[in-house]
């Protein structure tokens, strides 16, 4: 069994996120190979994805969301909403279709406490009110409900947009532009060109599985637990779907803990890199890579969970500073008089070689917005956008 550090593991994890080397030109890229960037926030996605592209600005992530449509965000993994490359929608869209309540046909109705016949009639109905039309919620709720009935509104008025994510999943809807404050919903077919409906996306459990090699590259070594938690299954069916994969995977030793790898990286191990880097809330690196106590060391944890909503969801919440793959400060951004004010807090001392990181850091992300960055530390007080 291959031994490893977590300063090797930390290593790996920072390139195949592309956090050490950017990538140049195409943004899907970096999109696919952290398996989507979480996008509930959306300026936390577009910040995630131009840390990963050499010379990006927020203008031309959203181009490639809104104008060329290369990149298309929809509910995906953990029912949040997601980015992920156009091209491969139908892949995600079948992997999480693939989940138990999917597994038996029409199970998904009563999933969301409908009949067969409700849940079949509320598609054909989204599909139909989208044909060719960029709808808010309420536009959406009001062309539906009025051709399957009144208990369609409520359900999609909600805030959660429970009926949403199975549509979605069906490759009926996914989001347009924002419109003002508000979002829009869009028909892939009719966006983006994209075949992705049921009945042309490929097969739910080759798919998941494909997901899941994908997975073990970007964030491994990992165990099923770190498996379950970031795919949304129960522990029994992860750890399935590792023993599935046969002898494509392995197991590694990472200082005293047992996870697995793909076997066709278990020698590909770099040394410790120097990386900090300033980055979003909702990050992906944060989401899929375990333990949590590594990543997010305990003393830094109590520090996240007094600031904030941190209370709830931990590190994710925060923007945070990573230092050689760890979290190692939280920081804020605000946009005023034509620059981006950015204050960090740092839990780790800086020396002058990291301080110097730190300023590039702050630059790159002036750039992106298309200001200039002024940088400033001390203890942070509260959120600013």
């Amino acid at each position: 069994m291959n031994s490893l550090t977590w300063d090797q593991v930390h290593a790996r994890r920072l390139a195949r996120h592309h956090l050490v080397k950017p990538v140049s030109g195409d943004l899907r890229k970096p999109v696919r190979d952290v398996c989507g960037v979480q996008a509930q926030v959306a300026a936390a996605a577009e910040l995630a994805i131009g840390s990963r592209v050499r010379d990006a600005t927020r203008e031309r992530v959203r181009a490639e969301l809104y104008d060329d449509k290369r990149l298309v965000k929809t509910y995906s993994l953990r029912g949040t909403l997601h980015v992920h490359a156009a091209d491969e929608l139908a892949l995600w869209l079948a992997a999480m279709r693939w989940k138990p309540y999917w597994r038996a046909k029409g199970s998904w109705h009563a999933h969301h406490g409908l009949t067969a016949k409700q849940g079949e009639s509320f598609v054909d109905a989204v599909r139909e009110a989208l044909d060719g039309e960029c709808l808010t919620r309420e536009e959406l709720a009001g062309e539906v409900s009025g051709r399957v009935g009144a208990w369609a509104k409520d359900k999609l008025a909600s805030n959660w947009g429970e009926l949403l994510r199975p549509v979605a999943y069906l490759g009926v809807l996914c989001f347009g532009p924002v419109r003002g404050a508000k979002v829009t919903y869009v028909r892939p077919d009719r966006w983006a060109g994209l075949k992705v409906e049921l009945g042309e996306q490929p097969d739910p459990e080759e798919s998941a599985m494909e997901i899941i090699r994908r997975y073990l590259r970007a964030y491994g070594p990992a165990t099923h637990q770190d498996l379950a938690r970031w795919f949304a299954l129960r522990p029994p069916e992860a750890r399935e779907a590792l023993e599935s994969l046969g002898d494509e995977i392995v197991q590694v030793e990472v200082e005293g803990r047992k996870a697995y790898v793909l076997a066709a990286d278990e020698s590909r191990w770099p040394s410790q890199v120097s990386c900090l880097r300033l980055l979003p809330q909702y990050e992906a690196y944060i989401l899929g890579s375990g333990p949590k106590e590594v990543v997010v060391p305990k003393d830094t944890a109590g520090r996240v969970f007094e600031h904030g909503r941190g209370r709830y969801e931990g590190a994710v919440a925060h923007q945070i500073m990573l230092v050689d793959g760890v979290v190692s400060g939280m920081w804020e951004r605000r946009e005023k008089g034509g620059k981006v004010e950015i204050k960090v807090e740092s839990f780790v001392e800086l020396d002058s070689g990291r301080s110097e990181e730190l300023e590039r850091e702050a630059e790159r992300v002036g750039r992106f917005y298309g200001a200039e960055a002024t940088l400033s530390m001390g203890r942070l007080t509260g959120r600013k956008r």
